[in-house]
């Protein structure tokens, strides 16, 4: 067991060591790559076979999900007919080790015939791939982690690195934000992470004056009902906030004549409409609150609930 864990660790040392000597060896290549890349308005074509195709397809999906429109085409699929997918606005993406892969050569023949650009990832700079290509990220001839020298390991390794560094450097060419990310990422874990609290708050705040009475202060929070009432000065601004708690603290005989200034909590939380609801929903578990006022300038926006983050599977 204890000789198997070495093992495998020596693994993630073999692959490191090809990482880092990709990253030496990496050059103004890369940055012609990302220019023609960015040039064309169509879409980035990945392609490759066996492994690399496998990383090609992760290469092509990071690139669509951060502002780079992208699929894969399989090269045998492209031989019987998926070549018309291929347009002159696009940029084919070729990913082979050898750089000879024949399965390759009709849709590198064709992209030259008809002026498509093509950017190679290849270890071979005397190949097919690298002579049909307009710009080549040249990766190091590199030992496979395998023990035979034969899976591809470390090479795809670098491979999927070196994508990943041309989809994130796309990204920031593109100025593509987390707003942008949102658009693209609605769904799952991801899509929640990127909720804003302008996505779940409620504009129906309720709202009073810090020299309402008290009775009409009940009739408000029992309209709106969320618990709570946000006090304001004569500016609109907010300057408190009246709970079911205060609301207990104060009964007294007079109560009901008594002004929302004597009873309310004064400077509460307040956030902007633009903070993600997971950091909403954090403020409130750690100032053991349920509810948070969204201001403008310190005008009453909207209010968010705790109970808005639990739905919408925020925790």
């Amino acid at each position: 067991m204890n000789n198997e864990l070495e093992y495998a660790k020596s693994v993630f040392i073999e692959e490191e060591a090809g990482l880092a000597a990709f990253r030496e060896t990496l050059d103004e290549n890369f940055t012609r790559a990302l220019d023609l890349l960015c040039r064309k308005n169509g879409h980035v074509i990945v392609s490759g076979m066996g492994k690399p195709g496998h990383i090609g397809r992760k290469i092509s999906a990071t690139m669509a999900s951060t502002g780079t429109p992208s699929f894969f085409l399989h090269p045998a699929e492209a031989s019987h007919g998926d070549m018309g997918e291929i347009s002159k606005e696009d940029v084919l993406l070729v990913l082979s080790l050898s750089g000879n892969t024949q399965e390759l050569i009709p849709m590198l023949s064709y992209a030259n015939r008809f002026g498509i650009d093509i950017v190679a990832i290849t270890a071979n700079p005397d190949s097919v791939l690298a002579k049909s290509a307009k710009c080549v990220i040249l990766m190091p001839k590199i030992k496979e982690a395998c023990p035979y020298n034969l899976a591809p390991t470390t090479t795809t390794t670098m491979m999927i690195a070196v994508g990943d560094a041309l989809a994130l450097c796309l990204l920031k060419r593109k100025e593509f934000n987390r707003e942008d990310f949102k658009q693209l990422h609605p769904g799952g874990a991801l899509g929640k992470r990127l909720l804003m609290v302008k996505d779940l708050m409620h504009t129906d705040v309720p709202v009073v004056s810090e020299n309402d009475l008290m009775k009409s202060v009940l009739v408000e929070m029992t309209q709106k009902a969320f618990g709570c009432a946000c006090v304001v000065n004569r500016g609109g601004v907010v300057v408190g906030i009246i709970t079911d708690g205060d609301l207990r603290r104060g009964i007294s005989e007079n109560f009901l004549n008594m002004k929302a200034s004597e009873i309310m909590s004064r400077n509460p939380k307040t956030i902007p409409e633009n903070m993600f609801a997971q950091e909403a929903t954090k403020l409130m578990n750690d100032y053991k609150i349920t509810s948070l006022f969204i201001t403008d300038n310190g005008i009453p926006k909207g209010i968010i609930h705790i109970h808005d983050c639990l739905r919408a599977g925020l925790v």
